[in-house]
């Protein structure tokens, strides 16, 4: 297995982008090129002349992570290079400032794999609140917890039909590998959402991420799946389906809420895994 993420990259300790980081570009091969737009990733990166990793990095716009993308996978076609090119974004890139060129990509069908690193939180300017931000979740600009509703990204580019999507977590990486490597083996628009704790914005302690991330599949809060086309489902990990309230109380982003609070967390939690499951 060879690694292309090294060592000496500037990731808070814990960080558990820095992990996922690691085990996606371990499956996507030599002959690969990143778009990088603004993230706790580009950081990751290096500033030029550094790197951190043995990859070619194209450091981009916020907002046009997947047209920088368009615009490489077309040009190494049409120069006859079999060449992956790959996006590593956060949420905020790709939820909010880089959704229109996110759907006009998949909506074009083009030959990328974007990749969302999801830590629910403009992390990398200090914990301010996205659209991947959770409902009753507590940053620097929702003080008493987000009163809306985490944006559905998955559901929004399954009605793309794109060829494939999948949501997938570093504390199990052999399933997060497994749907890189399907990824990477796939023509068209491929997408993958994991799921990353971010120490400080979450309020967990530094060793606590990955433990924290396998609360988060057994309670059905993060569920493991793949669409294929839009329509196709499949559950890759069938979660024990504990209390929500353990992985809520072990941070202190949501140290906040009260029983009432985690219990509508809970039934949201429990109608979004049934339909999953009714979809499958």
């Amino acid at each position: 297995m060879t690694d292309r993420f090294l060592s000496g990259h500037a990731a808070c300790g814990g960080c558990a982008v820095a992990l996922a980081v690691r085990l996606v570009l371990q499956e996507v091969g030599d002959r690969a090129v990143l778009v990088v737009p603004p993230s706790c990733i580009a950081v990751m990166m290096g500033p030029l002349p550094l790197s951190a990793t043995r990859l070619p990095v194209l450091q981009t716009a916020f907002e046009t992570a997947a047209a920088a993308a368009t615009g490489l996978a077309r040009a190494y076609r049409a120069r006859g290079e079999d060449v992956t090119v790959v996006c590593l974004a956060g949420d905020g890139g790709t939820y909010d400032i880089g959704l229109q060129a996110l759907s006009g990509a998949a909506e074009r069908n083009e030959d990328i794999l974007y990749v969302c690193f999801d830590n629910e939180a403009y992390q990398n300017t200090g914990n301010q609140r996205s659209s991947a931000t959770p409902w009753g979740a507590r940053t620097t600009s929702t003080p008493h917890g987000k009163p809306t509703r985490k944006k559905d990204i998955i559901g929004i580019l399954a009605a793309h039909r794109v060829p494939y999507l999948a949501t997938a977590s570093p504390a199990h990486p052999a399933d997060l590998a497994a749907k890189v490597r399907r990824a990477r083996g796939l023509a068209g628009f491929r997408f993958l959402r994991i799921t990353c704790p971010c120490v400080p914005g979450w309020g967990i302690a530094d060793d606590g991420s990955l433990r924290l991330l396998r609360a988060a599949v057994e309670s059905r809060a993060v569920p493991l799946f793949e669409v294929e086309e839009g329509r196709r489902y499949r559950i890759t990990h069938r979660p024990a389906g504990i209390p929500v309230a353990g992985y809520l109380r072990a941070q202190g982003r949501y140290a906040h809420l009260t029983p009432s609070e985690i219990a509508v967390i809970q039934a949201d939690v429990d109608q979004t895994w049934q339909a999953l499951v009714d979809a499958t």
